[in-house]
């Protein structure tokens, strides 16, 4: 019994992921701030334990730059590039995700991570079992 049907190509539907994973990272992000001990912790300018610096938000910006850019990357790199570039980002993002959970977190936390490592996964499957079509 089908589930679920995909009419359009890998590639569209890698960055319809990627997409979905995005806006769940930016979402998560909004709703930490809505709890005043992480907007408070935010305007100290420590939270968990980590000084927010320039530096730390460059870092935080360049891991949040790789779904983003994966958006556009997996709709017009050629197949093999896309392919790679999935499974590497994919394995990235949800390493980094996954080990953010093991530090703890709030329940809306650990909502939006249960659906960000799932997807990632999803990423990673899919690129990985990607084949290219034969040339008819």
């Amino acid at each position: 019994m089908k589930i679920f049907e995909w009419s359009g190509t890998r590639s569209q539907l890698l960055s319809l992921l990627w997409v979905f994973l995005t806006v769940n990272y930016i979402f998560c992000d909004v709703f930490s701030l809505h709890l005043g001990k992480y907007l408070d912790a935010l305007l100290s300018g420590a939270v968990g334990g980590m000084n927010i610096t320039e530096e730390f938000l460059l870092a935080f910006a360049i891991v949040l730059q790789i779904p983003m850019i994966m958006i556009v990357l997996s709709s017009v790199l050629t197949f093999r590039l896309s392919k790679y570039c999935n499974i590497v980002a994919g394995i990235i993002t949800t390493s980094i995700q996954t080990y953010t959970v093991t530090m703890g977190g709030t329940l809306h936390y650990m909502f939006f991570s249960f659906f960000e490592i799932c997807t990632g996964l999803l990423i990673i499957y899919l690129a990985v079992t990607w084949q290219q079509k034969s040339a008819a």
